[in-house]
């Protein structure tokens, strides 16, 4: 089966834990593998009015500028935008909205911070597990009719798999709250088309739409706390009655303004370009390992590996100075999974010259 519908009977010692995110992984000494965030030196225009916003602290932040800046990137009006702590802080204001739903779907592997939040508030979850001998690829027909939420990652986390967006618009439907994941959209490139692939960020024509967007991954703002979401401008109002006042820091609205401006446009495509590059190299050379299979096709800032024993690797992996992640906390996955950070190449030669030690051992 392309994927199937299971029920959680609730937490249990065999669930994955929904609540293990990379950054556990990483320790003092370690190559950090294991988090998707791009470590690089903030560029000067964005670097400039975060550091300006320190002095502005007295007063209490105001959204609109950053807002406005941000719709008009996506090309709509300021009201079908909400800023966020994060887009993490996006899912609990989902989860929390949205009392009442009937049939609450979420399709794994992804990310699991969707699930837990929904969970959180007391809603009952079904997934649908996309296959890893399908390539995780989604088939719209496996998302149950009646559900009236369906929350899916493009590309996702932790497969890497770029979905179609002629796929995903096939599951907006009215009745129904569509959220695409699109944390790391911004990573993805395709050889001659402009701006980010299969994206959905533009679409206000698709009933129930929300997108949900990151600026941590790429620009390094992990700590910083931003993301936005993008929908209809009724639906966002609901979020935020449920959203803390004040729930955006004034250096966090400075980067969202920073990172929504024409120059940060184009320094994402170059990145994107560049990162696609590394991570060609990064399949590559995991491809030419005898036991290493690499999952689907990978589109974003991490690869997707299976390893039969790979808990036992990653601890090996740990002893030799490496950080990776493991895939067991990911619903639909298990013990021989890996995520793999892309880095640069020599980082990736290094890796790859430890990893092809142990598994030769």
């Amino acid at each position: 089966m392309h994927g199937q519908p299971t029920t959680p009977s609730g937490a249990s010692p065999a669930e994955p834990d929904l609540t293990h995110h990379g950054d556990a992984e990483v320790a003092a000494g370690l190559v950090d593998l294991a988090v998707n965030v791009r470590r690089a030196p903030l560029p000067p225009w964005l670097a400039a009015p975060i550091t300006a916003s320190l002095a502005d602290l007295a007063a209490y932040p105001d959204p609109r500028p950053a807002r406005a800046a941000v719709a008009a990137r996506h090309r709509r009006p300021p009201e079908e935008v909400l800023l966020t702590a994060g887009a993490a802080e996006g899912f609990v204001l989902l989860a929390q909205a949205l009392r009442g739903l009937r049939r609450p779907v979420v399709v794994h592997p992804q990310f699991t911070e969707p699930e837990a939040a929904l969970r959180a508030a007391g809603h009952t979850v079904e997934r649908v597990l996309l296959d890893a001998a399908d390539g995780f690829r989604l088939h719209p027909d496996r998302i149950p009719a009646d559900a009236d939420l369906v929350m899916i990652g493009n590309p996702t986390n932790p497969t890497s798999v770029l979905h179609p967006a002629i796929d995903l618009a096939t599951l907006a439907r009215p009745g129904r709250v569509l959220v695409i994941d699109e944390a790391f959209a911004d990573t993805t490139a395709t050889p001659g088309v402009a701006g980010e692939p299969e994206s959905l960020a533009a679409r206000r024509d698709l009933p129930g739409l929300v997108v949900v967007r990151s600026l941590t991954k790429t620009w390094g703002l992990a700590g910083l706390r931003i993301g936005y979401l993008l929908g209809e401008a009724a639906l966002l109002r609901r979020l935020a009655a449920v959203q803390p006042l004040w729930a955006v820091s004034t250096p966090a609205l400075a980067a969202a303004a920073a990172c929504a401006g024409p120059e940060a446009a184009r320094a994402e495509r170059a990145i994107a370009a560049q990162l696609a590059a590394d991570r060609d190299h990064l399949v590559a050379r995991l491809s030419a390992l005898p036991g290493v299979r690499v999952a689907g096709r990978p589109a974003s800032a991490f690869v997707l590996v299976r390893i039969i024993g790979a808990d036992r690797i990653r601890d090996l992996l740990r002893g030799r100075g490496w950080a990776v992640r493991r895939g067991d906390t990911f619903p639909g996955l298990g013990s021989d999974w890996l995520r793999i950070a892309v880095r640069d190449r020599s980082t990736t030669d290094a890796f790859i010259e430890v990893l092809a030690e142990i598994m030769e051992a």
